[in-house]
This record gives C-alpha cells, structure tokens and sequence, in this order.
C-alpha cells in the first residue's frame, strides 16, 4: 500500500512541477532536479529492493535510515545551492541599484 502511494505521489509531484515550468512559475533548470527526483522515488517505489541491497553494500542495518541519510544530503546540498543563488541575484540587485542611481544622478545634472 505504501509503494503504491509513493507510486502515485511521485506521478502526481511530475505532473505538479511540469505545470509550474508551464505556467512559468519555475524556470527550467531548476525544475530538472526535482522531476529527477521524483523519479528516483518512482524507481525505489516500484524496486524497494534496491534500498535494501544498497544498504547491505554499505553495512547499513536498517534501510530505512539510509533513505533518511540520502535525502538529508540531497536537501542540504539543495539549500547551499539556493543560497549561492540568492546570493548572486543581491549581489546583481545592488550593482544595478548603483547603477541606476549614478544614471539618475548624470541625468539630474543635464
């Protein structure tokens, strides 16, 4: 019953997030990785026995908590990558700020 939700979740997240890239809400390049994350949800929902074989190979004793580890990874590596962005974007939003007040400034002159 659980896979078969996950199964429908992961179906139902593409068809969400390939509506969002529509409606440009999200752009492209970032919607690659959550769509490829719901795939990876899709093939452990219908293969659960690869966690199980994964944590084997990595002597986890109880596979669950390797699905836990995984995604803690996957979210933090994806809040650094968010944050370097918005980092940029500020950085890009003061210079056009000075930018346009150094053009107001010459135009105020004339």
């Amino acid at each position: 019953m659980v896979y078969n939700l996950s199964i429908i979740f992961s179906i139902i997240f593409v068809l969400f997030i390939l509506n969002l890239v529509r409606k440009n809400k999200l752009d492209e390049k970032y919607s690659i990785l959550w769509i490829l994350f719901s795939f990876i949800i899709l093939i452990v929902s219908i293969f659960p026995g690869i966690v199980t074989k994964v944590a084997q190979i990595f002597d986890i004793y109880y596979p669950p908590s390797l699905l836990f580890l995984i995604s803690i990874v996957i979210a933090g590596s994806y809040i650094v990558h968010i944050t370097m962005v918005i980092t940029k974007q500020n950085k890009m939003i003061v210079k056009l700020t000075q930018e346009l007040a150094i053009l107001k400034e010459k135009i105020k002159e004339e």
